[in-house]
């Protein structure tokens, strides 16, 4: 029984994770994200979609070694081991600029001085806007939270209830950084798989939706009391 609905659990997660790669198709085709940054989300889209390959592997090979050293170690050694690496990199790199200008009687100055002299200041304006984008999906998401939680739509509420009930499911089998690290290997590799196969992904995500639609129609026609309301 466990097994069973962990698996359908995970083929209903891979179902909407190729519902994602649709919609993040079609917002590059549109030109960028809707309430987000447009050139953050077409950086994060040419990432996805391996449009430079040598960025999105490293991309990739970064986040899953993250992903796989916090399985296996804790949150504070995995920071400090990224830490001394990079300071073992930067700090051998100065000390090898360093002796080289000596020994040359050179004035090429600090190595990493272009990185030095960046702005990476924050300003007003740009903080601002930010809070203002998390603060408006976080109250849409607290909207959403009561509207599902208070029952104010008996179909929406029971379908919160089976997916949680799904999870559990899914949680005795997975922990948490498990399910991170499938979304990682997902999120790089559905995109182009689905730009590669578009026709016949939505061919049978259309069947896929048309189905549930119809069980939807069925069940409701047999209790009434579960018809959503319409909007006024």
């Amino acid at each position: 029984m466990a097994d069973s609905a962990a698996q359908s659990s995970l083929v209903s997660s891979s179902s909407s994770a190729a519902s994602l790669a649709s919609s993040s198709s079609s917002s590059t085709r549109a030109g960028g994200c809707v309430g987000g940054s447009s050139m953050s989300c077409a950086a994060l889209q040419e990432l996805l979609f391996w449009r430079d390959v040598r960025k999105s592997a490293v991309a990739f090979g970064a986040s899953l070694v993250l992903l796989l050293s916090l399985a296996t170690l804790s949150a504070v050694t995995v920071v400090a081991h990224v830490a001394l690496a990079l300071l073992s990199v930067t700090i051998s790199l100065r000390v090898y600029k360093a002796v080289v200008q000596a020994l040359q009687k050179s004035e090429e100055g600090h190595p990493f001085k272009t990185y030095l002299d960046l702005d990476v200041t924050l300003s007003p304006e740009t903080f601002q806007a930010h809070a203002a984008v998390v603060a408006r999906r976080l109250n849409r998401g607290l909207q959403l939270l009561i509207r599902l939680f208070l029952v104010e739509d008996l179909v929406d509420s029971l379908e919160l209830a089976l997916t949680m009930w799904l999870m559990t499911y899914v949680g005795a089998v997975f922990n948490g950084i498990t399910l991170l690290i499938l979304a990682d290997i997902l999120a790089f590799t559905l995109p182009p798989l689905y730009e590669k196969y578009q026709v016949q992904i939505n061919h049978y995500m259309g069947l896929i939706r048309q189905q549930t639609k119809d069980l939807m129609a069925k069940i409701q026609a047999k209790l009434p009391g579960l018809v959503k309301k319409k909007p006024e």
